[in-house]
C-alpha cells in the first residue's frame, strides 16, 4: 500500500490534470488545428468564430457587461463590425437636406410656383434725388480756408484794442459749439475786416482759435 502522502499528490495531479483539460476544451482553436477544421466543415478561416465570439462578429451584451464594459452607459450599441458608426452628436440629417424627403413632396410644377411667387414678392426700389441744401447756409468757410492770405497767429487785421480786453474774448467764444461755428458767425458778422464781437483779438481773421490747416492739407497744401 502506498503512503497517504503519495496517494494525495497522486489525487492532486489528476485534479490539475482535468483542469487543465477542462480550460483546453474552452481556448478557441488556431493555427492549423483551425484551418482543418475549417476544410473539413466547408468553411472558410475568416467565417470560424474567433474568441468564444458568434459568426457574425456581433459581442453579446452580456460578455461585454461581465467584461467590465458599461453597455448602458454606452447607449447599448453592440460592438460589431455590422453596426454603422454613429452620427456626430447624434444630430440626424435635416429634412431639407434629405433628397429622398425633398422629392417626395416636391415636383417641378412646385418648383415653378415657388418662383413665381418669389418674382411676385421681388421689389425694385427707385432711386431718389439727393435731398437739396438750403438756400442761405452762411458763409462758406472752407473757401475762405483756402483764400486765406496768413497763417493762424499771422496778424493781418487791426484791431481796437481796448474791445479785447478783459474776459469778453472767452465769453463770447463759449457761446459757440465749435471753432467752426464761430468763425461762420465771424464771417457772416463782417469779419474778417470787422470784429464786433471781439472773437479774434490778434487780428488774424480766425475766430475764436479756428485754424485752416486742416483744410490746406486736405488739399495738399
Amino acid at each position: 500500500m502506498k503512503p497517504l502522502a503519495s496517494r494525495i499528490n497522486l489525487a492532486a495531479l489528476a485534479g490539475a490534470a482535468m483542469v487543465l483539460s477542462a480550460c483546453a476544451a474552452q481556448l478557441p482553436d488556431s493555427g492549423a488545428r483551425a484551418q482543418r477544421e475549417a476544410q473539413l466543415t466547408g468553411q472558410s478561416q475568416s467565417q470560424t468564430a474567433t474568441f468564444g465570439a458568434p459568426a457574425g462578429g456581433a459581442i453579446a451584451s452580456s460578455e461585454l457587461s461581465a467584461a467590465g464594459i458599461d453597455v448602458e452607459r454606452r447607449g447599448g450599441v453592440q460592438a460589431s463590425p455590422t453596426n454603422a458608426a454613429p452620427g456626430a452628436g447624434g444630430a440626424a440629417i435635416s429634412d431639407e437636406q434629405s433628397f429622398e424627403a425633398v422629392a417626395g413632396r416636391e415636383t417641378i410644377q412646385s418648383d415653378a410656383e415657388r418662383r413665381a411667387q418669389q418674382a411676385a414678392a421681388y421689389q425694385v426700389i427707385q432711386p431718389t434725388a439727393l435731398p437739396q441744401r438750403a438756400g442761405d447756409t452762411g458763409p462758406n468757410i472752407v473757401e475762405y480756408a483756402l483764400n486765406a492770405p496768413n497763417k493762424r497767429g499771422q496778424e493781418w487785421y487791426s484791431r481796437f484794442i481796448l474791445g479785447t480786453m478783459g474776459n469778453r474774448f472767452e465769453r463770447n467764444c463759449a457761446s459757440y459749439r465749435s471753432p467752426d461755428e464761430a468763425q461762420r458767425d465771424f464771417l457772416a458778422r463782417g469779419g474778417p475786416e470787422r470784429d464786433p464781437k471781439g472773437i479774434d483779438p490778434d487780428g488774424d481773421g480766425f475766430a475764436c482759435g479756428w485754424d485752416p490747416a486742416p483744410f490746406l492739407a486736405a488739399v495738399g497744401r
